[in-house]
């Protein structure tokens, strides 16, 4: 019984991670025009989320998309 609730407890740690994603934006704050990445969503008016919206599902994959962004080619 004892191997059995580890077992199950192990599972379900596992599957909590797997739907635990990380999610990064490319921002732009409006007042110095810079770009950046953040892990949230912003709430704010001061800065605006650039690319369409685009989510990505790692850090790397948002540096490599700010560098194909016009908006923050020239500003970061």
């Amino acid at each position: 019984m004892e191997k059995f609730l580890i077992s199950a407890a192990a599972i379900a740690i596992m599957t909590g991670a797997a739907y635990a994603q990380a999610e990064f934006y490319v921002v732009q704050d409006t007042s110095t025009k810079k770009c950046s990445i953040v892990d949230k969503k912003p709430t704010t008016a001061t800065t605006v989320v650039v690319g369409d919206g685009k989510v990505f599902k790692s850090r790397t994959a948002a540096e490599t998309g700010m560098k194909t962004m016009k908006v923050c080619a020239n500003g970061r």
